[in-house]
C-alpha cells in the first residue's frame, strides 16, 4: 500500500478521506469510523482563512465527524425559529493560563495492539493521532516499567537487594511495545512531542508487602537506603531511555499514590502521603534530578491523582519552599470528577499560581457494570468534552487521555482491567475503529495549540447544557469549542468578539454536538 505512505509525505497534497461509518452494536446511532489497509479518514485541512470568515468544525450524535463549513461575521441573526438563541461573547482582554497540550499514553497494551496490525496500519493509526492530517497530539505519557495495562508485572530492578542498581535494565516491553512507536510519533510531530513518565510501583523487594501489586509503602525511613535507591532508579530510567533516543519533558513522582493505601489493590501501586512525597522530592529526587544531565530540565509534577485531594495535597507540598523549588506542576486524574467540583482546580491555582496543572489520565469504561468498550457510544465522547471544558475553564493546562488504542475487549492486560479507548483495534479483521472519543479529542488538540492562552468567554446563563472554552492562539487566531449536551434543544449561538463589537457569527448548535470555531484575530470588515 505504497500509495498511502506517499499521501502522508510532508508537502504532498492529498484528497480528504471522510469517515467510513459502520454500526457494530447497540443503538442505531452508535457507529465507528473504520480504517483498514487501504483506507482511513483524515482531518479536513484548514487552509488560510480570510478576515471575516470563520471555519466551523462539527461532530455530532446525528452522524457528523469533523464536518467543515464556513460562516461569515455579520449582523445578529433574527431567524431563530425552532431554536434557542444564545449569545456567546469572548473577551480577549481577560487572559488566563497557557495551553500545554493534549495527548495519550504509550502503554504495553497499546504497543501489543499496534504490533497486531501490519506496518502500514501501524503508521495509519499513529498518524491519526500525531500527524498533520490527524489530531496533532503533542503530549505522550509513558509508564516506567509495568502498570495495569501490561501483560505481566515487571520492574527494571528485579534483583533483590541490588542497591547499587547493577542489574538495572530495560525490558523486552520497552523495545517491542514502547520505544519503536514513540520514535514514530516523535518523527510525525517533527520532534515536538513532549513525553512524560509516570511510575506505578517500586520493585516488589523494596516495598513492605514484597510485591509490586497491592498497596504498601517503601521499606525503611525517609533518607534510608530504599529511598536513596528509589531516587536513583528514576535517574537510570531517564539515562537508559536517552541511550535509546528518547528524552522526557515531564515526570510525575508516583501514579495515584492514594491507591497505595489499599493492601488488596488489584495492580501495581505504592503508597505515598503528601508529606512523604514532599520529603522524598526535597531530600532525594529533586537534588538527583537537578544534578542529572537528563533530568535537570525536566518538569516534575506532584500528586498524579484525583482532584478531590486538592488543594490540600498541593498546600502540603508547596508550603515547604525546599520541596516547592523542585516541582513545576500538579498532575490530576479524572476518575472522581463526577463527585468533585471543578472549582477545586481554580482554588488550587489561586493558592499556587506559579505551578501549572495538567490532566494526565482519563478513560471511559472503568466503572462497575460498564467495563470495556461500547463501540460508537456518543455519550462517552461527550463526557470527555464536558470534562476537558471544565478543566480548562478552571486553569488546567491540557489533557492526556489513557491508552491510545485497545482491543475489542478493552485490553489486553494482566489485571483484566478492561476499559474503553478512542481507537479500538480488531486484529482478526485487520481493522481499527475510531470512536466518538477520538473525534472529541481532535476538536481540542487540533486547534488549542501549545502557547495558546485561554481568554474570557461568557455564555447566556439560560443556555442550559451549552458549554464552551475560548483561546487566543500564538498564530493570532481565536478558537472556541462549544458542546451542546441537550437531548432536544438546538441553539443558535450568536458569537461576538469583544475586540470587534457589533459583528456576530451565527452558528447552529444541534443537540448532542461539539463544534470548534476558528477565525482570525483581526477582522477587516
Amino acid at each position: 500500500m505504497w500509495w498511502y505512505l506517499l499521501l502522508l509525505l510532508p508537502g504532498t497534497p492529498a484528497a480528504l478521506n471522510t469517515c467510513a461509518p459502520r454500526h457494530i452494536t447497540g443503538p442505531a446511532q452508535n457507529y465507528v469510523c473504520v480504517c483498514n489497509s487501504s483506507y482511513c479518514d483524515d482531518f479536513p485541512r484548514l487552509e488560510k482563512l480570510n478576515d471575516g470568515t470563520a471555519a466551523v468544525y462539527t461532530s455530532s450524535l446525528s452522524g457528523k465527524r469533523f464536518d467543515l463549513k464556513f460562516a461569515q461575521f455579520g449582523v445578529k441573526s433574527t431567524n431563530t425559529t425552532g431554536v434557542t438563541a444564545a449569545t456567546v461573547k469572548i473577551n480577549p482582554q481577560d487572559t488566563y493560563q497557557s495551553i500545554i497540550g493534549f495527548g495519550g499514553a504509550f502503554t504495553d497494551s497499546v504497543g501489543f495492539n499496534l504490533n497486531s496490525l501490519t506496518p502500514i496500519m501501524q503508521y495509519m493509526l499513529l498518524d491519526s493521532y500525531f500527524g498533520k492530517q490527524g489530531l496533532e497530539y503533542n503530549l505522550g505519557r509513558v509508564p516506567m516499567a509495568s502498570c495495569d495495562f501490561s501483560m505481566r508485572t515487571y520492574s527494571y530492578l528485579d534483583t533483590s537487594d541490588d542497591f547499587e542498581l547493577k542489574s538495572f535494565n530495560l525490558t523486552s516491553e520497552d523495545f517491542d511495545y514502547k520505544i519503536p512507536f514513540i520514535d514514530q510519533a516523535v518523527k510525525m510531530t517533527e520532534g515536538k512531542l513532549k513525553l512524560m513518565a509516570s511510575v506505578w510501583s517500586a520493585p516488589g523487594w523494596m516495598k513492605t508487602n514484597g510485591k509490586m501489586v497491592g498497596g504498601a509503602p517503601l521499606k525503611g525511613e525517609m533518607g534510608g537506603i530504599y529511598y536513596q535507591t528509589w531516587g536513583k532508579y528514576f535517574i537510570r530510567f531517564l539515562e537508559e531511555y536517552h541511550k535509546n533516543g528518547v528524552d522526557f519533558w515531564g515526570l510525575t513522582v508516583q501514579n495515584e499514590p492514594s491507591s497505595g493505601l489499599d493492601p488488596n489493590y488489584a495492580w501495581q501501586t505504592m503508597y505515598l502521603s503528601a508529606e512523604t512525597e514532599r520529603d522524598f522530592v526535597k531530600t532525594i529526587l529533586g537534588p538527583l534530578l537537578r544534578n542529572s544531565s537528563h533530568g535537570k530540565n525536566i518538569n516534575l509534577m506532584c500528586m498524579d491523582d484525583q482532584r478531590f485531594l486538592l488543594p490540600t495535597w498541593a498546600d502540603t507540598i508547596f508550603a515547604d519552599p525546599d520541596a516547592a523549588q523542585y516541582i513545576d506542576g500538579i498532575a490530576v486524574h479524572w476518575y472522581e470528577d463526577f463527585i468533585t467540583p471543578a472549582h477545586n482546580l481554580q482554588w488550587t491555582h489561586e493558592r499556587h499560581p506559579d505551578k501549572f496543572m495538567l490532566a494526565t489520565e482519563a478513560c471511559n469504561g472503568y466503572l462497575p457494570f460498564t467495563h470495556g468498550p461500547i463501540l460508537g457510544d456518543w455519550s462517552r465522547g461527550e463526557s470527555y468534552a464536558h470534562d476537558i471544558i471544565q478543566d480548562l475553564n478552571n486553569y488546567m493546562g491540557g489533557w492526556i487521555d489513557w491508552n491510545l488504542c485497545l482491543d475489542m475487549k478493552g485490553g489486553p492486560n494482566f489485571a483484566k482491567n478492561f476499559v474503553d479507548a478512542p481507537i479500538i483495534v480488531n486484529a482478526e479483521k485487520g481493522e481499527f475503529y475510531k470512536q466518538p472519543m477520538f473525534y472529541v479529542m481532535g476538536h481540542f488538540s487540533k486547534f488549542l495549540k501549545p502557547h495558546s492562552v485561554r481568554i474570557g468567554l461568557n455564555i447566556d446563563a439560560n443556555a442550559n447544557l451549552l458549554e464552551g472554552v475560548a483561546v487566543s492562539t500564538a498564530t493570532n487566531q481565536r478558537v472556541i469549542v462549544l458542546i451542546n449536551r441537550h437531548d432536544d434543544v438546538s441553539y443558535s449561538a450568536q458569537i461576538e468578539d469583544a475586540a470587534n463589537p457589533g459583528q456576530f457569527l451565527n452558528v447552529y448548535v444541534e443537540p448532542h454536538s461539539i463544534h470548534t470555531i476558528v477565525w482570525n484575530k483581526v477582522q477587516a470588515l
